[in-house]
């Protein structure tokens, strides 16, 4: 009912799933391509990680194993950084670029960057309205139309959400910066195994950013639907 209300609605919609598939492809081929890829010094992703965080004095994170496809995280309660198994113990430049991104986040952690330190601040905010949004917009729009509470509380509350995948951007893009910066200054990789480093990156920035853009239509979606309603 949401995505068919109008032509706009509909549009938007097509352009949503399109920007989607770009995104996933264009992640999904550039760490296949770069995991097939070994880097000249043989060091795994694990090593890596330990590599920079060493370098950055970071002694009191934990570079450990995860299981799952990108399934790699920093987890700043546990104190560690988690690698999956395509990363953990390769050597490619896919598995170094990912392992180098997450101490990326480490490194943010320890020196207190500010914007992981809002992100931080409003996870528990952000996670309540993404749960809440969708059924209020639900309940609202079986409510006759000119009855919009229901409905504009929901947009309120994705919008809330919103904030929290905007302000993870700047978070994302810096901690790829990090990770490049580290990999050239500890020779984990040599000039032109960066250039590869930077097309994985950049392609894994790229699906935060089509998610972004997508959710900033749907709220616009949202939008139109309660101002036809009134």
């Amino acid at each position: 009912m949401i995505y068919y209300t109008s032509p706009y609605n509909f549009l938007t919609f097509i352009i949503s799933i399109l920007i989607a598939l770009f995104a996933e492809i264009k992640v999904k081929h550039a760490f296949s391509k770069y995991s097939k890829i070994s880097t000249k010094s043989g060091i795994t992703g694990a090593e890596c990680a330990n590599i920079i965080l060493s370098d950055k004095n970071i002694d009191n994170v934990s570079v450990n194993q995860t299981y799952g496809y990108f399934s790699d995280y920093f987890d700043p309660r546990s104190s560690g950084v988690f690698l999956s198994e395509e990363v953990y113990g390769k050597n490619s430049i896919a598995a170094i670029s990912v392992a180098a991104h997450e101490c990326g986040h480490a490194d943010q952690h320890d020196k207190g960057y500010f914007p992981i330190k809002i992100r931080e601040f409003i996870i528990p905010i952000c996670s309540l309205s993404s749960k809440l949004s969708m059924p209020l917009v639900m309940i609202g729009i079986l409510f006759p139309a000119g009855s919009n509470f229901f409905l504009n509380l929901g947009i309120l509350l994705f919008a809330v959400a919103l904030l929290f995948q905007l302000i993870t951007l700047p978070v994302e893009f810096n901690a790829s910066r990090r990770a490049l910066k580290s990999l050239s200054k500890n020779n984990v990789l040599t000039p032109d195994e960066l250039k590869g480093a930077k097309s994985v990156l950049s392609a894994a920035a790229l699906t935060y950013v089509a998610a972004t853009f997508n959710s900033l239509l749907y709220l616009l979606r949202l939008i139109f639907i309660s101002r036809s309603r009134d």
